[in-house]
């Protein structure tokens, strides 16, 4: 029982044994087969990867962060709580049970959702390495069910899952060996944020607005979340987080999300105007574009592809009107939009169709005249 005892407290790297002799985190990871030759095959990669980064081997701090919709991991690093975390790695997590939302009952296969730590190093595991989670945490025990909340939440190898965080073994290797040189360094609690998405992307974003919409509880519970994720975006650094008596979470000195600067007003262009005394209103031969009819129409066609990007956000579809004059000379001018989208827009369809070809002009009495024109346009993203 004590040489039990003594294996689980040296796993947790808070023991030391001998004659005055400490051993350290890393050093009693050594005596396990998967962690020695993780280090022997990865250890020297990792250092390298750092040193082209410009980081500092070993990091004294990590942070683990996790997009379940999106299927990434993040290792971020730091060399004092002062210092800003810097990005390392991104890893793909190669398998996702459940759904989004937080873990709240055994056998719900639910991955979490929150704040949670590292707890536990396991050499041996089943899922070849693992980094135990401490779920359920304070949150989860005063919202997930009391009876079965649930456990053994890891991140691990072996690429299965029914409700962990799983990567490949060999991307596992180097997860566990940058916590264990952190562990060793002294970060007792390691941090691993779960998120639902990442927020950033607009198709995670739209797909949580979908499942959310009907469900208050969830939505503030996913939006409790976004203000941590704000907070590093901005910081690179992690708030405190603590749980009010009703197990929500409560943050201390969270920054503020800063709405995003007013577009700079587009500078009117001077287009182009022709002061045109005569207009035909009947004509023998009307303008002709080059290729005709059917030249124009897939002319138009081409320009509204190139000007779909322009549309404003919230606008699809858009159906323009136009008006312009087809000179003697065969030059389109005068352009005016009828029907529009903004005024920024249609600045800068006019701008766009200015650079039209030149026309074969209107004929009246064996003369080219200056004809009106008028178009639709249907713009679509």
């Amino acid at each position: 029982m004590k040489n039990l005892l003594l294996a689980v407290l040296m796993l947790l790297g808070i023991a030391g044994f001998g004659q005055g002799t400490t051993v350290s985190f890393i050093e009693f990871q050594r005596n396990f087969t998967r962690p020695s030759q993780a280090m022997q095959n990865k250890l020297d990669t990792l250092q390298k990867q750092f040193a082209a980064k410009g980081f500092q081997w070993p990091a004294r701090n990590l942070y683990i962060r996790s997009f379940k919709y999106d299927g990434q991991l993040e290792v971020w690093v730091s060399n004092s709580r002062k210092e800003p975390y810097k990005l390392f790695k991104t890893y793909r997590v190669c398998a996702l049970a459940g759904s989004l939302g937080p873990k709240r009952m055994a056998g719900d296969y639910q991955v979490p959702e929150g704040f949670y730590y590292i707890s536990e190093f396991n050499p041996n595991s089943n899922y070849y390495l693992s980094l135990g989670l401490n779920y359920p945490n304070v949150s989860d025990k005063i919202l997930a069910d009391p009876v079965r909340p649930g456990g053994d939440i890891y991140i691990h190898g072996s690429c299965v899952t029914v409700g962990c965080i799983p990567v490949t073994d060999q991307q596992i290797d180097e997860i566990y060996l940058l916590a264990a040189f952190a562990k060793n360094a002294g970060q007792d609690y390691i941090p691993v944020h779960i998120f639902p998405i990442r927020y950033n992307n607009q198709k995670s974003v739209d797909y949580l607005t979908t499942l959310t919409k009907n469900d208050e509880k969830l939505n503030a519970f996913e939006t409790k979340l976004e203000s941590v994720y704000d907070h590093f975006e901005l910081t690179h650094q992690l708030p405190v987080i603590m749980v009010d008596t009703q197990g929500e979470y409560q943050y201390d000195g969270l920054a503020k999300k800063l709405p995003p600067p007013p577009k700079p007003k587009r500078q009117p262009v001077q287009h182009r105007v022709r002061n045109i005394t005569q207009l035909a209103d009947v004509v023998l031969t009307w303008p002709q574009f080059t290729g005709g009819g059917e030249g124009f129409l897939k002319y138009l066609d081409k320009m509204g592809k190139a000007l779909s990007s322009s549309l404003p956000p919230t606008v699809k579809k858009a159906h323009v009107q136009i008006e312009f004059i087809v000179d003697t000379d065969g030059v389109p001018t005068n352009f005016k939009v009828l029907q529009g989208v903004n005024e920024e827009f249609d600045d800068e369809l006019i701008s766009v169709l200015e650079q039209m070809p030149v026309w074969e002009p209107a004929i009246l009495d064996g003369k080219p005249v200056a004809k009106k024109i008028k178009q639709s346009i249907t713009i679509e993203k």
